[in-house]
């Protein structure tokens, strides 16, 4: 009885010190309780594990809450980030939440943190916390914080300092800066999500000397001082860990999950383009599958339970954590292997890692754990000291959006072990020996490793390591028997300031080809010397590993712009690997700032290069400087009509027609004729239509009476009738408008036709138009609408038909009907605004209209909801730009992985679609010379064009015809969609898009 009394008396200090602290005010809770959170015992009890293994409940409120980063020291206690201050979409971030920085510690390894330290508790939007070089690193932003402790008695021993600033804290929410992790390399890491560009640098710097910063990877040298972006790419990575070899990999969410992280990488994005708008082709995911199946709904998990095709998938796409397990407590048959937290399947997936081509495949394993409790969230996972992992859960019941408030009383960290573990017979790492040290580097158990290089970093920060210790190193480095153990020595070395260039070079003759790869990693993060880059040249033409090549390629983007031409020619020689998914991309990022600079240069390297996809993009990175510069654009055209290898010969016109796509007429090229000539004796036929696609901007009349001809005939197969079309419309062919209302009832190029007649302004258009709506098929009737839009007299024509009943105005989008208000004509805006009196003022309150469709949106009435009519909704109002279940455009987010259950989130996108948009993405208004407005995002503005990515398709304009872009705050999803439903085609429409798979459309 009096041990029991001293237990609550010691739970009721803890509640007290976390809920009543003076220094820890934090907001209350604002999510309510729906679903009955579960006592943490009840939680432990939930979660399933193989065989073997066994969870620990290792601490949870109210000793701990808000858990959203975890980390280790050297005597292998748990460092905590707590987050109070994240707040529910409306609120953003709450300024009253006081961050905290909280140490558990296990004393008699029972698997249950018996004792915790708040080590520092004035933080806000707290995402993650590192300990190393005599301190803790706090990533706070705007801020990353370096918060001494050179004792090591786990009190700052002053202030935190200020590192870096500029990360932005506020719009970006969810997607927040986070995930502090030492690279081998001795670089800081941290991540970045999509919403926003942060401008980040010392503090006080200007924005000249800051760094632009995106959905990215990006590191920091804590001696060096040095912030650079690492990779760019993705959506929201919230993980990242590094292979036995030091390879990196990080997870995401939505497009993919995982990806192999490359120096100078530029990744798929979720949406938006590029930094560099020539970088034409953008990498995919390292793994060949995705955690969810895409024909159905992942994310229902909480209403309807999870599909078997779903859970043999991984039960959604949305991804926090990532833990490489390279401990010595798991079985054999994890080390090596992958595990990420499935945030709404509620589990841990597991993804094996096999070298392919030039980099790694990741292949589906089963899912390792899995839980029954529905608040649980994991947010990250860590290998401890003696093999057991972490794993620390927000514990809410909302998602990261957090529509309906944030429950921050509650958290837990469990402790995921097999059998027994060996209780860690070192005590503190700190405390070891240099020779220690060095002994412990070759151990399998990487978590001391990696704690045994961090203290050997510090330990000789000066650079006064000593000599025999070196030596150990060096020996190490030339005569182990296991790579692992030289890549660990060549790690040690770098960090200790002993990895000259000279030693680097020397590692490029070694048998393993880790080793080689990590000497060109370190030897480009040091700006390699001219002849350190002719030694990698050297090495280009012989090297046998893809993965070698491969940080080669990434290499040149650091090299001086004199010095890289001969390596990038030496690597474009490489044809094995012309098929890879990532060699051919990463070569053409480093070559692609030589082209401009030299672009003879860069003809010689098309000329030698044995990568089609490099020999294409120099083609068109040169074409599109054809007017400025026609000569490097004559040399290739002579070397494609030279050219004995048809595949080059096809890379450059494709490269060429890439770059002249909007151009109404170009300088023909001086060899062109004689490459015309010559086209048809090749024998293939991608080449005789490049050729001819080509010689209309060129300006010859003969091509033009040869594309009239494909594009009229019905027999010819469709896609090269389009592609025939698409070069008459680009070159304002006289007299096509005839052709074009021939076409405008074809069952394939029906949409194409319609859409085409925009580009003429010929006044018979309006009224074949709505002459032959009726008897459209459905893509030419939508066609119809949005042509219509584009100029204020067929405008005028249209609103006439919606208000005699002809057309009704139900088949109007709400884009296009934005659109024709955005004419500077009273009149017609007076016209649109009497027949969509709805769309006048949308709420200033968008909550307040979010209310009232909720009203009209009774949970109880959406099953009831014909599934069938709203899929047709969805094809009217919504795949224009978004896919759902495979179907539709990809100009939006793909929603079927989207949070649609929630009808909150639903609606906030829908109702005020601009407040997630990034100004990078807002909607412009362009005005054409012609008198047409269209209204979409201008996503490339280089060169002689201007794309414009509408609703319906990406627009590649003539500068020459623009005569103005007017920007705004607004989404290219327009505002009012759902105001002009009636109430049952609402309920049908938001019933589908909460679906949990496809229904067939109405009969």
């Amino acid at each position: 009885m009096r041990n029991e009394l001293i237990t609550v008396l010691f739970l009721l200090f803890l509640s007290a010190d976390f809920s009543h602290g003076a220094d820890n005010e934090t907001p209350g809770n604002t999510q309510p309780e729906t679903t009955p959170l579960l006592t943490p015992a009840e939680a432990l009890k939930a979660i399933a594990l193989p065989e073997g293994f066994r969870a620990t409940l290792f601490a949870s409120e109210p000793v701990i809450a808000q858990p959203i980063g975890i980390a280790t020291d050297t005597r292998g206690r748990l460092w905590v980030a707590e987050n109070y201050s994240y707040a529910e979409a409306a609120v953003g971030f709450d300024n009253a939440g006081r961050d905290r920085i909280v140490i558990l510690e296990d004393a008699d390894h029972d698997g249950q943190a018996e004792r915790h330290t708040v080590f520092w508790d004035r933080g806000r939007r707290l995402t993650s916390v590192e300990l190393g070089n005599g301190g803790v690193w706090a990533l706070s932003p705007p801020q990353l914080l370096f918060i001494p402790d050179r004792d090591g008695n786990d009190v700052p021993d002053g202030p935190p300092e200020v590192v870096l600033d500029g990360f932005n804290d506020q719009e970006v929410r969810h997607n927040i800066a986070n995930g502090l992790r030492w690279g081998p390399d001795g670089w800081l890491y941290g991540r970045q999500g999509i919403l926003v560009t942060s401008l980040v640098g010392r503090p006080g710097a200007p924005p000249s000397e800051r760094v632009p910063t995106s959905c990215s990877i990006w590191r920091y040298h804590p001696t060096r001082k040095i912030y650079e972006v690492y990779c760019r790419g993705t959506t929201n990575s919230w993980g990242m860990d590094w292979d036995e070899f030091g390879e990196p990999f990080f997870i995401n969410t939505v497009i993919g999950h995982l990806w192999h992280a490359l120096p100078g990488a530029h990744y798929r994005r979720m949406y938006g383009e590029d930094d560099n708008p020539h970088t034409y082709q953008l990498i995919e995911q390292t793994a060949d599958h995705f955690h969810w199946d895409t024909a159905e709904a992942w994310h229902d998990i909480r209403q309807i339970g999870v599909s078997p095709t779903t859970d043999l998938a991984g039960g959604g796409h949305a991804h926090s954590g990532l833990m490489i397990y390279q401990g010595e407590n798991w079985p054999s048959r994890y080390r090596g292997t992958l595990f990420t937290i499935n945030f709404h399947g509620r589990r841990l997936n597991n993804d094996t890692l096999a070298r392919q081509g030039a980099g790694y495949v990741a292949r589906h394993a089963a899912d390792f754990m899995k839980t029954s409790d529905p608040w649980f969230r994991g947010l990250d996972l860590i290998t401890g000291a003696d093999g057991g992992v972490y794993v620390a859960d927000w514990s809410d019941i909302g998602e990261c959006h957090d529509n309906d408030g944030i429950h921050r009383s509650s958290g837990r960290i469990y402790k995921i072990v097999y059998g027994t573990p060996a209780r860690p017979t070192i005590e503190d790492v700190a405390k070891l020996s240099d020779d220690e040290l060095v002994a412990a580097q070759f151990r399998p158990n990487e978590w001391l490793g990696r704690q045994a290089r961090r203290v050997l970093t510090n330990r000789h920060a000066d650079g006064g390591a000593p000599q025999s210790l070196r030596d150990v190193l060096r020996d190490k480095l030339a005569n182990a028997s296991e790579s692992q153990q030289r890549v660990r020595a060549l790690w040690c070395l770098n960090l200790l300031g002993e990895a000259s260039e000279e030693l680097l070079v020397k590692q490029l003759e070694q048998p393993n080809e880790h080793v080689r790869a990590w000497a060109v990693r370190l030897l480009i993060d040091k700006a390699p010397s001219p002849q350190a880059v002719g030694h990698l040249t050297a090495r280009a033409l012989t090297e046998p590993s893809g993965l070698v090549l491969v940080y080669m390629a990434a290499a040149l983007q650091r090299i001086d712009p004199r010095h890289r031409l001969l390596l990038g020619q030496a690597l474009a020689r490489r044809g094995e690997f012309a098929d890879d998914p990532v060699f051919p991309l990463m070569l053409w990022y480093g070559l692609e700032p030589t082209v401009p600079e030299d672009p003879r240069m860069a003809v010689v390297t098309a000329t030698m290069s044995r990568v089609p996809l490099v020999t294409q993009f120099i083609a068109r990175r040169l074409t599109e400087n054809l007017r400025a510069l026609p000569e490097p654009v004559d040399l290739l055209v002579a070397m494609a009509h030279s050219e004995k290898h048809v595949e080059r010969s096809r890379a450059i016109l494709t490269g060429m027609s890439e770059a002249l796509r909007g151009w109404r007429q170009a300088p023909m090229p001086g060899p062109w004729k004689r490459l015309q000539a010559s086209a048809v004796a090749t024998s293939d036929p991608q080449i005789e239509r490049l050729v001819r696609d080509l010689s209309v901007v060129f300006g010859d009349g003969r091509a033009l009476d040869s594309l009239r001809a494909i594009a009229a005939d019905h027999d010819a197969d469709p896609a090269g009738r389009r592609d025939a079309l698409r070069v008459l419309v680009e070159a304002r062919a006289e007299g096509l408008v005839p052709l074009l209302q021939k076409m405008a009832d074809e069952r394939d190029l029906g949409a194409d036709a319609v859409n085409a007649m925009a580009t003429f302004d010929d006044p018979s258009t309006p009224g074949f138009l709505l002459r032959s709506y009726p008897k459209f098929k459905e893509p030419a009737r939508a066609a119809t609408i949005v042509t219509l839009a584009t100029r204020p007299a067929w405008a005028r024509e249209l609103l006439n038909a919606v208000a005699a009943g002809t057309i009704d105005r139900g088949q109007v989008p709400a884009f296009q009907v934005r659109q024709m208000s955005g004419f500077p004509n009273e009149a017609l805006r007076k016209q649109v605004a009497e027949l969509w009196p709805e769309l006048r003022a949308v709420p200033a309150a968008k909550r307040e209209r979010i209310a009232q469709l909720k009203q009209a949106l009774p949970v109880n009435e959406l099953p009831a909801a014909d599934l069938s009519r709203g899929r047709a909704q969805f094809v009217k109002a919504c795949a224009t730009c978004h896919t759902l279940f495979g179907q539709g455009a990809k100009i939006g987010p793909d929603l079927t992985g989207a949070q649609r259950v929630n009808l909150d989130y639903l609606l906030e996108n829908i109702v005020d679609p601009a407040a997630t948009v990034t100004p990078g993405y807002r909607l412009s208004s362009v005005t054409l010379a012609d008198g047409r407005l269209l209204s979409g995002i201008v996503s490339d503005q280089a060169g002689e064009t201007i794309a414009l990515q509408t609703p319906t398709e990406k627009i590649v304009l003539n500068r020459q015809d623009v005569e103005e872009i007017q920007g705004s705050n607004q989404s290219l999803m327009p505002e009012g969609l759902l105001d002009t439903l009636t109430p049952q085609q609402l309920r049908d429409l938001v019933a589908y898009l909460m679906a949990p798979q496809q229904v067939p459309l109405p009969q």
